[in-house]
């Protein structure tokens, strides 16, 4: 019976770790590739920008979020 808890333990410490494994290769696969182009544009202007998203508006973000707040919610059913 002991026995069997460590392997299982092991496994699911292997699954784990396999896991994170390829989180991390995934998020390594979207980073931006330096091309050509970018090395030229760095060699041009000295910088390299990069497409990014645009700043967040905090007041549209606190329109909306009160705009959710304020909505009517129904009440639990007593069951």
């Amino acid at each position: 019976m002991t026995g069997a808890l460590i392997w299982t333990g092991l496994g699911a410490l292997v699954v784990i770790g396999g896991l994170a494994v390829r989180r991390r290769i995934g998020a390594s696969r979207e980073r931006p590739v330096l091309d050509d182009d970018a090395v030229r544009r760095i060699v041009d202007t000295g910088r390299l920008s990069v497409d990014e998203d645009p700043p967040l508006d905090i007041d549209e973000i606190e329109e909306a979020e009160d705009r959710f707040w304020s909505e009517s919610w129904d009440e639990p059913e007593d069951l």
